[in-house]
């Protein structure tokens, strides 16, 4: 890339003074705030976890860029919104980014370079990527101080569109658009990720989910040998396999189902009884719920089944569910339970449009499946950001892209010394008081 970006350039005038203006201020950074996600992943140790699992065939004492710190520079870079890793050619000698990664702004080495994130996004082979993916359900386990009783994940799948000839991408019909369709696992009372796994651009079978749930729970219990699991998803994940698979395993359930006749009939007198009590009381909308004991005939035994009935001025729906668990109301089942799953659309969402982790535009999937767990990494710094943000104050429930702007994208100024570093921020920063609070309880005090 040429310089031709540092000569100066004009503005509009102001109070008629001539505005000029160039690239040249010297140590300067936009991303003040990617000191609070290095505070949170000092805590985690993310970088050193995944590190930990990549093979480095490098000579030790040649190396300048360790494995740690090449993940670890990618991951703050994907959190503070440069989630290309061309950026990191820019972003090398950024003074905040090279003390986020242990480095010194002005004596310290620059950090890696486009060409060696790269190379190393496509180093792991398929078994260190298992192992990276088992560190990210470690890392959720690790979130929890004590094991949780009972733990809600929900999953679901979301389109990946892709832009080129990448392995696994198929055509999808429903989407019309040539895709992957990864499978999202969240723990979604805390908006914690537990996995986040590549796969093709296809609806996933009953054979496939039994297959990742089962390696999924088995990494969860070598943690939690005792906490009652819950699996909650829509209804392509309500297949036979699947819930035979959680009953033999003591696994809850609740899964969405596509409604037919036999169904249908089976709650007609409580849909006749709501479309006569909306008539009668000219009501817009009038909701009821019921249940029954079905079973499909790919089904080994009868389940239970809730029902919600709505009558309106359209029309009459009925949306079902079925669900392995035996207490509760059908109305708690399905509006206070299942509903609650579309939470997890809601964070699939922010992982995708707030942290890019769609791009997933390398060839390899294996390659594809690391920066899946890159962006995930970076989920968790973000969203150990907010979780440190004390409740009630406005942005402790925020999105990771107001956090971004109100407390990552914040201006400084950085001077190094013979003794000291010095980083002065933005006088005018709306949250500097939260700032502080923050540094307080993220950062280890200095010596």
């Amino acid at each position: 890339m040429d310089d031709d970006n540092l000569l100066p350039f004009s503005l509009p005038a102001v109070a008629r003074k001539k505005l000029t203006a160039a690239f040249d201020g010297g140590r300067l950074t936009s991303d003040g705030g990617v000191l609070l996600l290095a505070a949170v992943e000092r805590r985690m140790q993310i970088a050193e976890r995944l590190a930990g699992e990549i093979a480095d065939p490098r000579a030790a004492a040649l190396v300048v860029h360790t494995v740690a710190d090449i993940l670890r520079a990618r991951m703050l870079a994907i959190a503070c919104g440069w989630e290309d890793a061309d950026d990191l050619d820019r972003l090398r000698t950024d003074p905040a980014f090279k003390l986020a990664c242990g480095r010194l702004p002005d004596t310290g080495d620059d950090l890696c370079s486009q060409p060696t994130v790269s190379r190393w996004e496509n180093a792991p082979g398929l078994r260190e990527v298992v192992r990276l993916m088992r560190v990210m359900v470690d890392l959720y386990c690790a979130s929890y101080a004590t094991p949780p009783a009972t733990v809600i994940l929900d999953i679901d799948d979301t389109v990946d569109v892709v832009h080129g000839h990448q392995q696994l991408s198929l055509f999808n019909a429903h989407y019309d658009e040539r895709c992957f369709l990864p499978i999202h696992v969240y723990d979604t009372a805390t908006s914690r990720p537990v996995a986040v796994l590549l796969r093709p651009g296809k609806t996933p079978s009953g054979r496939e989910v039994r297959g990742h749930l089962r390696r999924l729970v088995r990494q969860i219990r070598r943690h939690w040998p005792a906490t009652r699991l819950t699996i909650r998803g829509d209804g392509h994940y309500g297949r036979p396999e699947v819930m035979a698979w959680c009953e033999d395993n003591g696994i809850d359930y609740v899964f969405g189902l596509p409604g037919n006749n036999v169904l249908r009939a089976a709650v007609e007198a409580a849909a006749d009884d709501v479309r006569v009590r909306r008539a009668e009381a000219q009501a817009p909308v009038l909701r009821r719920y019921s249940e029954t004991r079905y079973r499909a005939k790919s089904w080994s035994k009868d389940r239970r089944v809730a029902a919600r009935i709505e009558a309106s001025t359209l029309g009459l729906d009925i949306r079902f569910v079925v669900t392995s668990l035996a207490t509760g109301s059908a109305e708690w089942v399905y509006d206070t339970l299942y509903c609650a799953r579309g939470q997890a659309e809601n964070l699939i969402k922010m992982h995708k449009s707030q942290l890019a982790s769609d791009r997933t535009s390398c060839r390899s999937p294996l390659a594809n499946q690391v920066r899946l767990v890159l962006h995930t990494a970076a989920y968790w710094l973000v969203l150990g950001v907010r979780d440190a943000i004390p409740v009630g104050h406005k942005l402790a429930t925020a999105e990771f892209s107001t956090i971004r702007l109100h407390l990552l994208k914040i201006a400084a100024r950085i001077g190094e010394t013979a003794t000291r570093v010095r980083i002065a921020f933005a006088a005018a920063c709306p949250h500097a008081g939260l700032f502080r609070v923050l540094a307080g309880s993220l950062i280890p005090a200095a010596p």
